[in-house]
């Protein structure tokens, strides 16, 4: 069904090809899936197959890539929109109309499809999705994965034969990427429909693969084979098959049930010990100093650039999102108490109460994840917290001011977010200049930006455009530069969008380190295995209510949707992550 031959993709004036190579087949009516580290080309080889590559994005595509005998160099997307239905990493980039029916029936409509096809098609894939009761919603309400799932489903009702994904459950709950890939399979196995996925988070989709194809490296060939075999060379793995390493199974395995079947020597081996899990540091929050200027990251970049300024939109006009200042003399926040509380917070946005009488300490030092699913007001309640929306009821204050009301040149000196779309921090033309703008605004020593996006990043070089930047590594980019502020209280939202294994370790070295420090560390995540990694506490919202918090082991432990792989593999003992093991092992 696709066909690649002795391809390679060079963009502009990069001095290598960001694919090379590239010589394979995806057979009709399969799943394939495709892995590799972030920045290795993966969404320039699925760009390839839709016909975006290069008629979209630019570049030289060498070679023929063939889509069922269409040739994508001589057909433009437009032209295989009948044949391949595509969703980026961005579903915000995907979206051309204002409510969810409409997106449904958007790519129908472009089709010529009767109109009694496209209302069946619709029902079907509103019940499908989860999506029904959103049918009426303006997706610019929705939370991000709200919106992947329209994305998903847009694509899905026109019922191209081949699907092209990139990254399709980064932004979903556990239980919505479940039924997503039920979906996919559905579609793989009674329909013949072909599905080639771009997914760093390898632990939900592997186990189903027919093939899986790896990219080692930038400029490298693909290897194509079996998914156990792939998995067994590959520098990027589940922790599955990474406790399968370190037990030494043979074959590794690639789902929890195959681990759990051959997990009863390991389980004795560990019966006895026990894993320590990570304490919060307690005390005074860390030292927060004041430049002179008073000036944000965002603040700062708006106030000089007042064109991005409106560009930018809200969250110019918020300006809690950048750094705070973070070298230098200054003073300290709080008085040892807590950095942020919410009392009875009760948040209205548009139609929907999005917080319900939350109540929510951070201490200095303590790591928490919030979890939950889509739409449950997550990212709502680290908006409240940067003063972005007002509550209706109940209190909030992070250090000793009320967010919504307090200065923002006051605000960013406690608290900094980086948001779910990493593009709207990044303004500059090169990563040289985000680094340098992120050291000035912070105060901070030069090359201090440049330091964390190499610990994040290894090998992106400074004159690359932040455009140029796969999604991953512009995440890591933006984090680099609000961690360069050392804010006393860090939120991130979905922080590991993208991110293949190696960086997200990288991440939470970094994070722990900052918590070691007594700052303290908000995150919104639908990624349990970077919660078990990381989290002292996990809080989990339903419908925008409190519905569980307390240390990591015991709530994410008994709970079947956010029980990272390690946990399910070896409960009822309470292991978390395969660290763990190895160190007591």
């Amino acid at each position: 069904m696709i066909r690649f031959e002795d391809v390679s993709v060079t963009y502009g004036d990069a001095g290598a090809p960001a694919i090379s190579g590239v010589d394979l087949t995806v057979p009709e009516g399969e799943l394939v899936l495709l892995v590799g580290p972030s920045g290795v080309g993966k969404s320039t080889l699925l760009g390839a197959v839709s016909g975006l590559v290069p008629h979209f994005t630019g570049g030289t595509l060498r070679g023929r890539v063939t889509v069922d005998g269409r040739d994508t160099r001589t057909h433009k997307p437009r032209e295989l929109a009948d044949l391949v239905g595509t969703v980026g990493q961005d579903p915000l980039a995907h979206f051309v109309t204002d409510t969810v029916e409409d997106e449904l029936a958007y790519g129908m409509e472009s089709l010529g499809l009767a109109p009694e096809v496209m209302r069946r098609r619709i029902e079907e894939t509103l019940d499908l999705l989860g999506l029904t009761e959103l049918r009426d919603r303006p997706i610019a309400t929705l939370s991000g994965g709200q919106q992947q799932r329209v994305a998903i489903g847009s694509v899905l009702t026109p019922h191209p034969r081949v699907l092209v994904l990139d990254e399709p459950t980064s932004a979903l709950d556990p239980a919505a990427a479940e039924e997503v890939l039920a979906v996919l399979q559905r579609l793989v196995h009674d329909l013949g429909t072909t599905v080639l996925m771009a997914e760093h988070r390898l632990e939900r989709v592997v186990q189903y693969a027919d093939q899986v194809i790896l990219l080692p490296a930038p400029g490298e060939p693909p290897v194509i084979g079996d998914p156990a075999a792939i998995m067994a060379v590959s520098p990027v793995h589940p922790p599955v098959v990474a406790l399968g390493r370190v037990a030494g199974w043979d074959p590794l395995p690639l789902s929890v049930r195959d681990a759990r079947r051959g997990a009863g020597v390991l389980r004795e081996r560990l019966k006895g010990l026990s894993p320590t899990p990570p304490l919060p540091v307690t005390g005074a929050p860390p030292q927060t100093p004041v430049r002179p200027s008073g000036v944000s990251s965002i603040a700062g970049r708006a106030a000089m650039r007042p064109r991005r300024r409106l560009r930018r939109g809200a969250w110019g006009e918020a300006r809690g999102l950048g750094p705070s200042p973070g070298f230098g003399k200054g003073r300290s926040p709080g008085s040892g108490g807590p950095l942020a509380e919410a009392q009875a917070l009760t948040v209205r946005r548009d139609r929907v109460e999005a917080l319900r009488r939350v109540d929510l300490t951070v201490a200095p030092g303590e790591a928490i994840a919030l979890m939950g699913r889509n739409g449950a007001g997550k990212s709502t309640l680290l908006a409240t917290l940067v003063g972005m929306v007002e509550p209706i009821s109940g209190t909030v204050l992070v250090g000793s001011r009320t967010p919504h009301r307090a200065h923002p040149r006051e605000l960013v000196r406690q608290v900094g977010l980086v948001p779910q779309e990493p593009r709207d921090l990044l303004y500059a033309d090169t990563v040289a200049a985000e680094c340098a703008a992120a050291d000035a605004d912070a105060g901070a020593a030069p090359g201090s930006c440049r330091a964390l996006v190499t610990e994040l990043l290894p090998d992106v070089p400074d004159t690359t455009h932040p455009r140029d930047l796969s999604e991953g590594q512009r995440l890591a980019l933006a984090l680099a530069i609000v961690l360069t502020g050392r804010p006393p209280l860090l939120l991130l939202d979905e922080p590991t969008r993208g991110l293949d294994y190696a960086a997200k370790a990288r991440l939470v070295t970094v994070l722990k380190g900052l918590a070691a420090e007594g700052h303290a560390i908000v995150l919104a995540t639908h990624d349990v295995e970077l919660a078990a990694d990381l989290a002292h506490r996990v809080v989990i919202l339903a419908d925008g209510e409190v519905v569980a918090d307390g240390p990591t082991a015991e709530v994410v432990v008994s709970s079947p949707a956010f029980a990272p792989q390690v946990a399910k593999i070896l409960a009822p003992q309470k292991w978390l992550t395969v660290a763990q093991v190895r160190d007591a092992l």
